[in-house]
């Protein structure tokens, strides 16, 4: 493998994990949005009031996005193994 087919795998498995992640980072992102807007609005200090609708909501978007997370991860794999099986 040349250095520039080494630095693209390199790129494509970063994009993944950046398109994999991208998803339950998101909802975290709203979820802790709202849920910090609620406390500013109603004047509730609590900071331990975040955590449990954020964690409930990213479990509930993985499991949405497990399908595919999955086919992504699968579609990369493959591609990696038609690679090695050209050399």
């Amino acid at each position: 493998m040349s250095g520039a087919e080494v630095l693209d795998l390199g790129r494509d498995a970063i994009w993944l994990t950046v398109m994999i992640a991208a998803g339950p980072m998101l909802v975290g992102l709203a979820v802790g949005l709202v849920v910090s807007l609620l406390q500013t609005l109603t004047q509730i200090q609590e900071q331990t009031l975040v955590f449990v609708p954020k964690i409930l909501a990213i479990f509930f978007s993985m499991l949405l996005f497990f399908p595919i997370m999955g086919g992504l991860l699968g579609r990369f794999a493959q591609d990696i193994f038609e690679r090695i099986s050209a050399y």
